[in-house]
């Protein structure tokens, strides 16, 4: 059954993560648990999840906005690397220099020249999580958590290409209908359009 990439219907798949160094960079927690911003694009949050494709793991991408809680930027893979996250920044529609502040966890996917190149360019702050801390990133957190009950569970993905069509259809739900508490229960882009609108 292994050979053939078969998996019984009496049992669940489970997710075996692969055993990666940790980014023990000196860069602090700039962020500190701070998730309520006030203003677009002042801190960015970012982690990766698995999701099961034709029953082999791929990988999620988010970018996430806590001004909003919208996903700006996404992407969807085989692999768990920095290409991932470079593709996730590449999707983002806008100008890259409005992101203040980019946090996330110390996986290496995050620490490597090419993200490094990516910081540098458009000067971007970096922050990361402490080692073994999950709370540090909490808005990411509790988006996967969103995406594997509403997105994942009780789909069946049989091709990349069609993990990255209905994550796109998904992503756009998400940031133009779906409501959130913390949002005083308006969409992302509904909550964004009312604060700019105040503002003016």
């Amino acid at each position: 059954m292994k050979k053939n990439g078969l998996v019984s219907v009496y049992t669940v798949a489970q997710y075996k993560p692969h055993m990666s160094s940790c980014n023990e960079s000196p860069i602090q927690n700039e962020l500190n648990r701070e998730f309520a911003k006030e203003a677009p694009l002042e801190a960015v949050v970012s982690d990766l999840t698995y999701v099961r494709v034709a029953n082999k793991w791929h990988y999620i991408c988010l970018l996430v906005d806590l001004f909003n809680r919208e996903i700006i930027g996404y992407s969807c893979g085989k692999f768990k690397d920095a290409a991932l996250v470079y593709q996730a920044f590449a999707s983002v529609k806008g100008d890259l220099r409005q992101i203040q502040l980019f946090h996330t966890d110390r996986g290496s996917e995050f620490r490597n020249l090419t993200i490094d190149e990516v910081i540098s360019t458009f000067k971007i702050k970096r922050s990361l999580s402490m080692k073994g801390c999950p709370y540090d990133n909490a808005v990411t957190e509790a988006t996967f958590k969103l995406i594997k009950a509403e997105f994942v569970k009780n789909r069946k993905f049989e091709s990349l290409s069609q993990l990255k069509q209905e994550l796109g259809t998904y992503v756009k739900w998400f940031n133009e209908a779906r409501i959130h508490s913390t949002l005083g229960y308006l969409s992302p882009l509904a909550y964004k359009e009312k604060a700019l609108k105040k503002s003016v």
